[in-house]
């Protein structure tokens, strides 16, 4: 759609025109700027460079001189001979010329379609029409701009071609959408920029970046960048047919948690962290090594502290710039592939930062979020929540998620802070929040928001996952929608988390006391489709790395960790573990600086290291580890009430051909000789794993060359066979087909 060409009464300008051009007043600069015919037929052009003492227009054929307004500095206007292409040259005081395309002589990028749907709050791909592309228009290169902004009185683009003036460059409002749109001839790749933005009141706004920029300044610089992000040559169309196999509920699924900032370091380079390119190759190398298949990154969105570790972000569309630009992201997305490695991404839907460059009042009202701090402000992280109910806002976040699996073949992201998005009343104190419509404490609004998310992304997106770190007992997370579920893939199972941390960091004597924290979890471990999570944050702010959590003196610290991983590995449920857990280093986690490496040089704590790299590959070569982590069918207690001895037995089955699995647990430092535990099959089981072997830093304790099942009935079972249990050790039993 193309505005039609206004109508002067009379011309030349008048200077009381020309003032609110160069006070930047205009609400509608393409009415006045730019090429226009007159009543008379004439073309005139208004051009505004307050720089210039002197402006003159040049056609193919012809150069027109413009006529500066009367005083009114770097306002000019002039007849030309038709309304033909044309660029513009201006000289100035000290006899300096320069020459470039107008932008006011181009007309609108945004369609009638986008602008329906824009309006409408329903343009589920809005980075496709908002932000910033490099494109050709109307035969010229440049970049076009677009950003909503309903309630401003003005907004502008600044960026060095203008100088950083917001009278410079005012943009083009269109119609009910409340977006403003521009064409900046001669701007590519790398060029910074913000949005200039008079709110509803009429003041002055600190200078915005983009909602929609794909690219960012390095922090602590705050301008929106400039970035391409056409044309990637993707190679991993063959990962992405089959990628549903690796995100199914029936396959093995072991993530690997990493802060890309402090996974690993260039020492010899300041410290500084890897690239996305350095992270393709070490990194993805190390994660296909020990055995994971899913990467999980904590938020990559650009964000402007690092003390946030991205949980705070302001660039929900830009890779964040401090390891490399979009396409490089994309660069290590695909290594990850090409290496059978799933990747997620950590997203952040619940909040936003409060910096006045970012989303806050964004046009002079509360747009993105609400206005009544009782419903728009989060107490415990000082930051802003996203009024969910608001179709643009939305229409926003989905948008985005949409915009990394699709643009970036991200595979699942997880979504953080679930809770605090589901109850109105989260971290807040009587009178401290509003009600729902119906007096609930449920934020309806955004629960419709995670529904609407989850059904559009599974349905757009065939074979990607979705998880919620959501650590209360709201119904129905992982189930389907249409069955009043939020439609989650995966729930992390945090109470399973806080129990069994809670009972392995006990002193071995007190543990027959909190025997129940090791078994509840199987009460409910089928009521959704858990992920068991060791996560970055329970490795953090005082609370300890995983091996100081465990009592005792060092050997047992190790042999505590050890026993506990092959617990986690035997139990229902995804697992996940966070970086630098599987070398047991002694420090709790730091994001400035990298993961204790130099500790996986010592036997004990390479020890930890190769038993979780084989406990992922025993997980994944085994199918009843698997298979049905999600279902009941999949798990049978053998022995769930021996206290005294703190030890646990199960079966673990899979498919009807699937040889079973038997897991048994010894919590205590003492060596049970001859613990007999039912056997649910006749024959030969082998010893697939056993947390005590000396490989993995333990006594080589134990029954190494596995059990033979006797007909002596056992723990329900027909069969059975006395097994040794070393001190603090998880022994994994699977039966013998040859």
């Amino acid at each position: 759609m193309t505005d039609a060409p206004a109508k002067y009464p009379q011309m030349p300008l008048s200077p009381e025109t020309a003032q609110q051009i160069a006070a930047g007043a205009l609400r509608d600069p393409f009415a006045i700027l730019g090429p226009h015919e007159a009543a008379d037929g004439n073309v005139w052009v208004t051009v505004f460079d307050p720089g210039a003492s002197q402006m003159s227009v040049i056609t193919e054929r012809k150069e027109f001189p413009l006529a500066r307004v009367d005083g009114v500095p770097g306002v000019f206007c002039g007849k030309i001979s038709s309304r033909v292409p044309y660029r513009v040259r201006g000289t100035n005081d000290a006899g300096e010329t320069w020459e470039n395309e107008d932008p006011y002589r181009f007309g609108p990028v945004i369609g009638e379609m986008d602008e329906y749907l824009l309006g409408e709050g329903t343009h589920q791909r809005i980075w496709q029409v908002l932000g910033a592309h490099v494109m050709e228009h109307e035969g010229v290169p440049g970049t076009h701009f677009a950003v909503w902004a309903p309630n401003a009185k003005r907004v502008s683009v600044i960026c060095d071609f203008n100088a950083w003036d917001g009278r410079r460059n005012p943009m083009r409002l269109r119609g009910a959408t409340g977006v403003w749109e521009i064409f900046l001839p001669g701007i590519g790749e790398g060029t910074p920029y913000k949005y200039e933005i008079i709110g509803a009141q009429g003041q002055l706004m600190a200078a915005k970046a983009d909602p929609v920029g794909f690219g960012a300044e390095h922090p602590p610089a705050t301008a929106s960048m400039v970035r391409d992000i056409r044309g990637y040559g993707w190679d991993d169309d063959g990962w992405m047919r089959h990628r549903s196999e690796h995100n199914a509920h029936d396959k093995p699924i072991s993530i690997y948690e990493v802060h890309l900032g402090s996974w690993k370091r260039k020492r010899d380079e300041g410290n500084r962290p890897l690239s996305y390119r350095e992270a393709a190759v070490e990194l993805v190398d190390y994660a296909k090594e020990m055995g994971f298949t899913h990467l999980e990154f904590l938020p990559i969105s650009e964000f402007p502290f690092d003390g946030s570790w991205g949980y705070q972000p302001i660039g929900l569309f830009a890779p964040t710039i401090r390891h490399g630009p979009p396409h490089e992201f994309r660069d290590l997305v695909e290594a990850a592939h090409l290496a059978g490695l799933g990747v997620i991404l950590d997203w952040v839907p619940g909040h936003f930062p409060s910096d006045v460059h970012g989303l806050t009042q964004f046009d002079g009202t509360a747009l993105y979020e609400h206005a009544d701090p009782r419903e728009g402000f989060h107490h415990d992280w000082n930051t802003m929540i996203y009024n969910f109910g608001r179709a643009e806002v939305a229409n926003f976040l989905i948008s985005n998620a949409l915009y990394w699996l699709e643009e970036y073949h991200v595979d699942g992201l997880r979504v953080d802070a679930v809770a605090s998005m589901l109850y109105r009343d989260y971290s807040r104190k009587e009178g401290e929040w509003i009600p729902n419509i119906h007096g609930g404490r449920e934020n309806l609004e955004a629960i419709s928001l995670l529904q609407r998310t989850n059904t559009i992304c599974y349905g757009e997106v065939p074979g990607i996952m979705t998880a919620a770190e959501e650590s209360t007992s709201f119904p129905g997370v992982s189930k389907p929608v249409d069955t009043g579920g939020l439609g989650f893939g995966f729930k992390w199972n945090m109470g399973w988390m806080n129990d069994t941390l809670d009972y392995v960091s006990r002193d071995p004597i007190h543990r027959r006391h909190h025997h129940h924290q090791m078994t509840f979890g199987i009460h409910y471990a089928f009521s959704e489709n858990f992920i068991l999570p060791i996560s970055h944050d329970e490795v953090v702010h005082g609370k300890g790395s995983m091996l100081t959590k465990m009592p005792g003196l060092e050997g047992e610290r190790f042999a505590n960790l050890r026993a506990y991983y092959g617990f986690m590995w035997g139990h229902p449920g995804k697992k996940l573990l966070f970086m630098g857990c599987e070398i047991a280093q002694w420090a709790e986690w730091n994001y400035k600086d990298q993961i204790d490496w130099n500790a996986a040089e010592y036997h004990t704590h390479a020890g930890v290291q190769t038993l979780v790299r084989d406990l992922n590959f025993l997980y994944r070569e085994t199918p009843s580890l698997y298979v049905k982590d999600c279902e009941p069918g999949g798990f049978e207690w053998l022995e769930a009430n021996d206290m005294d001895n703190s030890i646990f037995a199960w079966i673990r089955r899979g498919g009807p051909k699937d040889p079973e699995v038997v897991v048994a647990c010894n919590f205590t430092p003492i060596e049970r000789m001859g613990y007999r535990i039912g056997l649910p099959a006749a024959g030969k089981w082998r010893m697939a794993l056993n947390t005590d072997a000396k490989e993995y830093g333990g006594g080589g304790r134990g029954d190494m060359n596995g059990v033979t099942a006797e007909p002596t009935p056992w723990h329900g079972q027909d069969h059975s066979a006395p097994v040794t249990l070393p001190p603090l050790t998880t022994v994994i039993l699977v039966r013998d087909t040859n």
